[in-house]
């Protein structure tokens, strides 16, 4: 097993450019240039610190004038559900789910109807599938796709990182024409998960109190913030 502790992190630093989430803040990258660091047992040491992965590359928001980009963590083994989410813990009950270490056949069928109908002015439309693979999958990372079926109907995938203590979640897509909450479902269904597999966390992505798409992340209780390289 490599030992970390005396091992170099350098950090790269990208140009600035317009924040995807705040309209007015600009975003600056720090990229970990180390490839020492590109195992699941150094990112998953570089995720406790505040780390994500896109793709292969590993980075951290490095913003001079902002600081609104905070990791959260969800506490699996002590995960209590709001009234919604008890509600939704009986959806669960109808759908059948499965992690796999593959994509089913007709995953870019549902891929492209999310993209078309939920983000076609986004930098992700057209739906391609390289793109997909780039972003999502890393060839030294370990990760599994969450599959969610209404009966035989893929409904919902949650492309899902694991770490000997945790998981964390990538990124997911889902049947926008659906009644039920399906991002929220793909939460509770990887923390079950973690709870099956006695895995202590879920990491979701950064938490940004002034983007109300991330707001879902905070309903998941109890959670942790890292602050000032503690978790609170």
């Amino acid at each position: 097993m490599t030992s970390y502790r005396n091992l170099s992190l350098r950090i790269g630093l990208t140009p600035t450019s317009s924040c995807n989430y705040l309209p007015e803040a600009q975003e600056q990258l720090g990229v970990v240039m180390d490839h020492h660091w590109l195992t699941p047992e150094g990112y998953g040491l570089l995720l406790a610190s505040g780390y994500r992965r896109s793709g292969s590359a590993v980075y951290r928001p490095m913003c001079r004038l902002c600081q609104a980009c905070t990791p959260l963590r969800i506490d699996c083994r002590h995960f209590q559900p709001s009234k919604s989410q008890k509600r939704q813990l009986n959806q669960m009950k109808t759908l059948r789910w499965e992690f796999k270490p593959t994509l089913d056949e007709n995953w870019f069928t549902l891929y492209e109807k999310y993209i078309r109908l939920r983000h076609a002015n986004g930098t992700m439309y057209p739906a391609n599938k390289e793109q997909f693979y780039d972003f999502c999958t890393a060839a030294w990372m370990d990760t599994l796709f969450l599959h969610v079926y209404d009966q035989e109907r893929l409904i919902a995938i949650a492309v899902t990182d694991m770490f000997n203590d945790a998981l964390s979640a990538v990124y997911s897509f889902f049947d926008p024409d659906s009644p039920l909450s399906l991002g929220t479902l793909c939460v509770l269904f990887q923390i079950q998960y973690a709870r099956q597999t006695e895995r202590a966390w879920l990491y979701p992505g950064y938490q940004i109190d002034a983007c109300k798409a991330m707001n879902y992340k905070v309903r998941f209780k109890p959670h942790q913030k890292l602050h000032d390289g503690h978790w609170k």
